[in-house]
This record gives structure tokens, C-alpha cells and sequence, in this order.
């Protein structure tokens, strides 16, 4: 089940390159190499940064190119899975321990990593959005049953927007700060087309959220009957 977890595949990816490669270089700024982060960039597959789609954009990789790798890292460092020594980093005795225990991870990692972390660093909006992590996930609980679009869940929450707004900032800080967390813990999931994220793509509910979450809506939950 929690191999629809890109956070945890990635975690457990960085043990193994540690097991294998000793610890991780840094650069003076303290981020992780670039060689190390090219390696991430092949290994981890990650959803919607792949390695295909960052040289797209880059002619080589450092950790700031690579969102995911940046948010791990701070997160593994809060939350003292691993540690900065002597210009590498490395995992700690515990954080060694609870990498061999994907579901405690899971467990521990999946809340800081949504409730915890600074999300405004990527969006445009300084003053954050009105609602809380309760009101989402109980909203997705419902609508993302069958498939819900960041635009479908903006309406939901914050009514229509203004049809003469070409881009809508609500919307896109929804998706930063709500949905996007999400599928990268493994517990919503983007659908493609043709490999390619598309900005109205329905999300809907992984088999890790209904293992993971119980919510007030549990109940609501309708899902789509087919004949």
C-alpha cells in the first residue's frame, strides 16, 4: 500500500543510496550535491518531476531545481531522521531505524509533512487560504471520491471565480498548499494524460487514503455506480 506513497518511496530511496554510497554530499550552502541530486532525479520517478521533465527546464540539477528533494530534505532535518555532519549528510541512529519501518514512517513523516511545513515558499498568496487541513480533506473525502479538478474544489470552498481572470490565484494556491502535498504523500493521485499533468485534472482518492484516514465525512462518501 505504500508504494502510492512518493514520499516514503523517496525516503527509503535516500537510505539506500546512503547503505550503498556512504553519506550524501553537501555544498556550502548546506544542499544536498548535484550529483547526488541527479541520482534522485533518475531514482525517485517522481510524479510530475521526473528526471525527463527537469532537464527540460535545466541544463544541469541542483536541489532548488527539485521541489520534492527540497522539501524532504527539511524534513528529514526537522524531524531529526537525519542530521548535517562534517559537510555530508547523514541518517541518524533513529532515523536509521525507522526507515526498515515503512508504515511507522509513513505514520511519522506523512503529518509534519502536511500540517507542518511552510507552503507559502511556492505560492503568490502571503495572507494563506481561509479554511483548515479539517475542512479539505473532509470536502476531498466526498468530491474526490469520483474525481474532483483544483477549479471544481475552489468552486466548493470559495465559490465561482470571476470568469474574466485568466488565472485564478485561489485555485493555484489550492493546489500548492492543498492538493499537491497531498498527492506527494501518496493519499490523493493527479491523472495524466499521456504522461503530462494537465491544470484540470481530476484528483482522485489513492487506496493509502482510505487505509490511512477516518473522517467526519466517512458516511457522505457516494462512489460512482457504473451499469
Amino acid at each position: 500500500m505504500l508504494e502510492h506513497s512518493p514520499l516514503v518511496r523517496a525516503i527509503k530511496r535516500i537510505a539506500d543510496y546512503i547503505a550503498e554510497h556512504g553519506d550524501i554530499g553537501l555544498t556550502p550552502a548546506l544542499a544536498f550535491k548535484r550529483v547526488f541530486v541527479e541520482w534522485a532525479a533518475e531514482e525517485f520517478r517522481w510524479p510530475g518531476y521526473t528526471a525527463e521533465e527537469l532537464y527540460r527546464a535545466n541544463k544541469v540539477l541542483n536541489e532548488t531545481d527539485f521541489p520534492p528533494l527540497v522539501d524532504i530534505h527539511d524534513l528529514l532535518i526537522a524531524l531529526k531522521i537525519g542530521r548535517h555532519r562534517k559537510g555530508k549528510f547523514t541518517l541518524t541512529k533513529s532515523g536509521h531505524e525507522l526507515v526498515n519501518r515503512p508504515g511507522k514512517l509513513f505514520g511519522v513523516v506523512t503529518p509534519f509533512f502536511l500540517f507542518e511545513m511552510d507552503r507559502e515558499r511556492y505560492g503568490r498568496r502571503s495572507d494563506g487560504l481561509l479554511g483548515n487541513w479539517d475542512l479539505f480533506m473532509n470536502v476531498l473525502n466526498v468530491e474526490a471520491e469520483n474525481g474532483m479538478t483544483r477549479l471544481e474544489l475552489r468552486t466548493t470552498l470559495y465559490g465561482a471565480p470571476d470568469k474574466e481572470n485568466l488565472f485564478d490565484l485561489l485555485a493555484s494556491s489550492l493546489y500548492v498548499q492543498v492538493l499537491r502535498p497531498l498527492c506527494w504523500a501518496g493519499l490523493i493521485q493527479e491523472t495524466t494524460e499521456t504522461g503530462v499533468m494537465r491544470k484540470n485534472a481530476p484528483f482522485l482518492k489513492s487506496p493509502l487514503w482510505r487505509e490511512a484516514l477516518q473522517l467526519d465525512t466517512d458516511g457522505d462518501v457516494k462512489p460512482l455506480t457504473r451499469h
